[in-house]
């Protein structure tokens, strides 16, 4: 198989030790990027220079860092630091994240989220490019002409951006190089990339530049597959807020999403929500399969515009688990 092919770890209760393992096993296995997330756990930046100082070749995502718990500032810095101690490796994934984080946990209002977005990355750009502050074009921030004092080794980091509504996907087209969906249905993802052309459009751009790295749930064992398969997506659905429930309701998937969220919220009766996850929802949201079925999946997933398919390492699983995953969908087979 002759495809890039990106992992990522799971952010909740995070094993340090276990994904920096992985991270070594993908970089050996020829694996294209190794991305970590951040919640309210582990330190993402941290996370990832331990990574890149035991590995070698594997490029390094933050997936993601939320545009307001740091200033755009401190995550131009934070990115210019680690790909420096990475010596290029680095991918800077973004996003809005919830109010229910930013307010509830980081203290922030959550106050035009793709505007402060835009900023962080606009401001992102110019830092990294050598400029000062005002000639980056942030609306929300009247900033001093600061410039970073140092020498940022790129000044092309890439930048993902996490986004599941038209504006922020269009805005994508303008001012990223890729865009990360997650429990995007991956045979309809035409619809983000006519979002994406119109924002590149817009700028000048050619939208065929730009990445599309899907979060991709991958569950290459034969009989327990669609099982492991309903679980994920009823707690994507059921316990991770409105965001997945809105966009599966625009695919057509409402009165299921209904019904798990039904059975999610009551503790008595969440483990029945996987029983409510349909084959239909597993076949458009997931690769489930033996290993052979899932390396065919992840070829069509690529012609149907999945240019970098980021695979799920199976949350709080054993060692051999995550090994077994990550040999049977090595990219270089």
């Amino acid at each position: 198989m002759t495809q890039d092919i990106a992992v990522l770890a799971f952010w909740k209760n995070y094993d340090r030790k276990l994904y920096l393992r992985a991270a070594q096993l993908a970089d050996e296995l020829g694996y294209h990027s190794f991305w970590v997330p951040e919640a309210w756990g582990y330190e993402i930046f941290q996370l990832l220079t331990e990574m890149a100082i035991h590995t070698k070749r594997i490029k390094l995502g933050t997936g993601i860092v939320n545009a307001f718990s740091r200033s755009p500032g401190l995550i131009a810095m934070s990115a210019a630091t680690l790909d420096e101690i990475s010596e290029g490796r680095l991918i800077l994934g973004l996003g809005t994240s919830g109010a229910r984080v930013i307010e509830g946990f980081h203290a922030r209002a959550f106050d035009k989220p793709l505007t402060q977005l835009k900023d962080v990355i606009r401001v992102t750009r110019a830092l990294l490019a050598g400029k000062n502050l005002i000639e980056a074009g942030a609306e929300l921030t009247e900033y001093r002409p600061f410039t970073l004092a140092m020498n940022p080794g790129r000044p092309d980091i890439p930048i993902y951006v996490a986004a599941l509504k038209q504006k922020s996907i269009t805005a994508i087209g303008e001012l990223a190089d890729g865009w990360i969906p997650t429990m995007w249905p991956w045979e309809d993802l035409d619809q983000g990339h006519a979002w994406i052309a119109e924002g590149a459009a817009q700028a000048g751009r050619d939208p065929a530049q730009i990445v599309t790295a899907p979060y991709t749930i991958v569950v290459p064992m034969a009989g327990m597959a669609n099982q492991m398969a309903r679980q994920v997506i009823s707690f994507y659905i059921g316990g991770m807020g409105d965001y997945y429930r809105e966009l599966l309701r625009g695919f057509g998937y409402g009165d299921e999403c209904d019904r798990i969220v039904e059975l999610y919220k009551d503790k008595a009766t969440r483990k029945q929500a996987a029983g409510a996850v349909t084959d239909a929802m597993i076949k458009a949201l997931t690769i489930a399969g033996d290993p052979a079925e899932c390396l065919a999946r992840l070829r069509e997933a690529k012609a149907a515009g999945a240019d970098l398919p980021i695979v799920c390492l199976p949350p709080e699983a054993p060692w051999e688990m995550q090994e077994m995953l990550l040999r049977g969908m090595a990219p270089n087979q």
